[in-house]
């Protein structure tokens, strides 16, 4: 697929690299400098390329949406015209501080993203893991027991594209229902971010989840 990267810091980066790697052209845009988005293309090989927002969503089968929830409107304005675009947001509604949620209980980010930009196809994938285990999850993706990745939106297409690139992450995708399901992951992302930096276990709760089988 032709992957479009909007936010090209922890996230961005290491899942922009990990798509290139597994085949797909990336595009990486929306970054502090030129400098730092043609350093991710180049450690990332030969199918990736820096860009500008425009250029990463022009072409672009499916959208990583992976900025600051600060920053959202403005890559959003410099993307243009999503109508029709796969986006795939990992982005929490953070409040400046990174302290809390923003938009929680009654609704979560990725509906407030939806509703942004309603003509686009929006999936909500990827938070529950921090960027620290991706590159470790790709690696080992050819052994057995594959870590599980939740994931959850309302366009069935949009949907089959994001198991795939999950898939090409090292994950198990396990489809979570719904849009609105994201309420329920984006808390629980921000539990598990506490954990995986303050307490002990947050990376493995973050990703793993046992299927119990007859």
């Amino acid at each position: 697929m032709r992957v479009g990267i909007l936010g090209s810091g922890l996230m961005g980066g290491k899942l922009g690299t990990i798509f290139a790697r597994a085949g797909h052209d990336v595009v990486f845009s929306y970054a502090r400098s030129r400098t730092k988005l043609e350093h991710l293309a180049r450690d990332a090989g030969p199918n990736a390329r820096a860009g500008a927002p425009d250029e990463a969503a022009r072409e672009a089968d499916a959208l990583l949406l992976a900025v600051h929830w600060s920053r959202i409107a403005d890559v959003l304005k410099q993307a243009g015209g999503l109508s029709g675009k796969v986006v795939v947001t990992c982005s929490l509604p953070m409040n400046a501080g990174n302290t809390g949620l923003v938009i929680a209980h009654t609704s979560s980010g990725a509906e407030e993203l939806a509703r942004m930009i309603p003509q686009a196809r929006v999936v909500c994938a990827f938070n529950t893991v921090p960027s620290e285990v991706l590159f470790g999850v790709y690696e080992a993706r050819r052994k057995a027991g594959r870590p599980s990745l939740v994931y959850c939106g309302g366009d069935k297409g949009a949907k089959a594209v994001s198991a795939e690139l999950i898939r090409d992450a090292g994950f198990d995708p396990v489809d979570a229902g719904p849009l609105q399901v994201a309420r329920y992951t984006e808390p629980f992302a921000l539990l598990v971010a506490q954990l995986a930096y303050e307490g002990e276990g947050g990376p493995e709760l973050a990703y793993r989840f046992d299927r119990f089988r007859k």
